[in-house]
């Protein structure tokens, strides 16, 4: 499982900036512990022993208890968050969904449909974005819903970069209707350059994404500040790896397909200046 440097590390190869020095400590402090739990429980799905994984994400989820009712819990990522949960009265619920998540990944490793990918969302990547807008102090009903677009967005982006990976380690995120709609089978994962058919369906769901994205990035023109900054690195971030996909014409098993950082830089600071 990831150390301090290894979640440094993580934090420095995502599509967005995890918690940019333009922000201030303290805020870059809280983003990082949320970043290392959220990182934490990805490493336990993929990393853990298969027969331990559930017990280790019992001893989370009794640990989260264990921080909201005021005792020291026993996971450093979890001990990590206490100075984030106090300070911006973040709820519980979100840290929970995000343990259900881990869950349903030792349950379930394929999804039917594009609705089915977006019901998983729901638990491993919204509840990033209500603790996020938490951190700020500007979580309200409207500016949650906008998040969710983003967060999603930002997940179904992600499966696409690591359609291998993800196969190599028993998981197909991509929806088994569009796999068998463009005639897909197991035998296109594993190649060193991906078929014509797979890449049809990778950009099937990078088009999704650009939708969803599009619709939550008015989620910037609501907010102010830092953390206005903060939410339009990470809508920046998904826009410039949608482009890293288009240009790479959707091989993502060829290579390592990933955001280039002028093109990050330039797309943050159009979304900062103008919302769009």
């Amino acid at each position: 499982m990831s150390s301090a440097e290894g979640v440094i590390y993580k934090a420095r190869r995502e599509n967005f900036p995890v918690a940019s020095r333009l922000l201030p400590r303290g805020y870059r402090r809280h983003l990082m512990a949320i970043y290392g739990f959220a990182r934490f429980i990805d490493d336990v799905g993929d990393e853990a022993p298969p027969a331990d994984r559930p017990r280790l994400l019992d001893i989370v989820e009794d640990d989260l208890g264990r921080l909201y009712a005021g005792r020291m819990p026993r996971v450093p990522a979890v001990g990590a968050l206490e100075s984030a949960v106090i300070a911006h009265e973040i709820p519980l619920e979100p840290f929970r969904r995000l343990v259900r998540a881990g869950r349903r990944d030792q349950a379930v490793t394929r999804y039917e449909s594009f609705e089915d990918l977006l019901a998983y969302c729901e638990l491993s990547a919204n509840p990033v974005g209500h603790i996020v807008l938490h951190v700020f102090g500007v979580a309200d009903a409207r500016r949650c819903a906008l998040s969710d677009q983003v967060c999603s967005a930002l997940q179904v982006v992600e499966h696409c970069q690591d359609v291998g990976e993800d196969y190599a380690r028993g998981r197909v995120y991509l929806p088994g209707a569009d796999l068998r709609r463009f005639g897909c089978t197991d035998d296109d994962f594993p190649r060193t350059t991906t078929p014509d058919r797979l890449r049809r369906v990778v950009a099937l769901q990078t088009t999704r994404a650009t939708g969803l994205l599009d619709a939550g990035t008015s989620l910037v023109t609501t907010l102010r500040g830092p953390a206005r900054v903060a939410v339009a690195g990470y809508i920046a971030g998904g826009r410039a790896t949608i482009n890293a996909l288009r240009a790479a014409d959707h091989d993502v098993l060829g290579q390592a397909v990933r955001p280039r950082r002028s093109r990050l830089l330039t797309t943050w600071l159009r979304v900062l200046a103008t919302g769009r």
